[in-house]
């Protein structure tokens, strides 16, 4: 008897021992925003303060160009999934980028409201801000909900839409990121904002990958580091709160061009919202890229931005 309990307690003792060296292994403390900017925030990146959000944004290109294009990012992203984008745009284009508030280096908003109506007012004040009047929209995932809805508050705004792997129908994914479905658990998330494993990161980007062998160390940094700045592993929970899908008999009534983006290897939202927005959208176009996942615009920055390139070609003179 005495040697069953010894044997329980030294595999307790293991047991605990093991615990907090895993702990110790995977604590991650918040950074600053003065930690991150010098390798995350060069110029042309600045900050401007938004309804008392320090947001940190680029503004590139012609300022003369009549119809910026501007460019939003998913969740748990920032404006950086648009790099290969922007780089090719600026040449001819006004491009503007920005970190919504709860992502990014702009971080959490003051009332913990993370819905898209307020994202919608969000990208009206950016806008107002920045002076544009009326611009091409382009959003990725929880972008792309943000993107349409915007699209439908401020028609006279948007003038084309662009929706790559967007949200906004009732999710039915066939795999989930695990760090998505740890943020909607009010324990696991309470603990994601003392440790985040790098695995954790890295594993939720191959699983968002059509090719999980282009996820580089370099890209596990940014989005490692992303998730750190302070008050964002918090936000993410809030955001998850508010909800994933939208009004969606709205979308049967936008009525611009519209281009429909997808990755035909995403499986976050698969590829029958992306035909179910063609189908519900008049005149919409969708193209597919087969061998793609969820991220299409950062997978492959070339030849989606081309397409992009052909949509914004097609469109009448001003």
């Amino acid at each position: 008897m005495q040697l069953l309990v010894k044997s329980l307690l030294l595999l307790l003792a293991g047991l605990v021992f093991f615990a907090i060296a895993g702990v110790v292994a995977t604590w991650a403390p918040d950074k600053t925003v003065a930690q991150l900017q010098a390798r995350w925030a060069p110029p042309p990146s600045q900050f401007v303060t938004i309804d008392g959000v320090q947001v940190h944004l680029r503004d590139e290109g012609p300022r003369d160009d009549p119809l910026p294009v501007v460019l939003i990012h998913g969740t748990s992203d920032s404006l950086h999934t648009w790099d290969g984008w922007a780089e090719v745009l600026v040449r001819q284009h006004r491009v503007i980028r920005f970190d919504l508030p709860g992502f990014g280096l702009t971080g959490p908003n003051h009332d913990d409201d993370y819905s898209t109506a307020y994202y919608v007012k969000f990208v009206a004040a950016v806008l107002d801000r920045l002076g544009v009047r009326r611009c091409v929209l382009v959003g990725n995932s929880l972008g792309g909900q943000v993107a349409w809805e915007a699209a439908l508050e401020m028609p006279q705004r948007v003038q084309q839409l662009v929706l790559v792997d967007a949200g906004g129908y009732p999710l039915q994914p066939t795999t989930v990121p695990l760090a998505f479905t740890l943020a909607r658990s009010h324990v696991a998330r309470w603990m994601l904002e003392y440790v985040l494993p790098r695995g954790l990161v890295q594993a939720g980007l191959r699983n968002v990958y059509g090719d999980p062998s282009k996820v580089s160390p370099q890209l596990v940094d940014r989005y490692y580091d992303m998730a750190l700045r302070s008050g964002n592993r918090r936000a993410l929970g809030y955001r998850f709160d508010a909800g994933l899908s939208g009004d969606t008999a709205r979308i049967k009534t936008l009525a611009l061009p519209v281009l429909v983006m997808w990755g035909g290897r995403d499986h976050l939202i698969p590829l029958q919202f992306g035909q179910r927005f063609a189908r519900d959208i008049a005149g919409a176009r969708l193209v597919v890229f087969e061998d793609l996942g969820h991220l299409p615009q950062q997978e492959d920055p070339l030849r989606t931005v081309t397409e992009f390139q052909k949509f914004l070609g097609s469109r009448p003179p001003n």
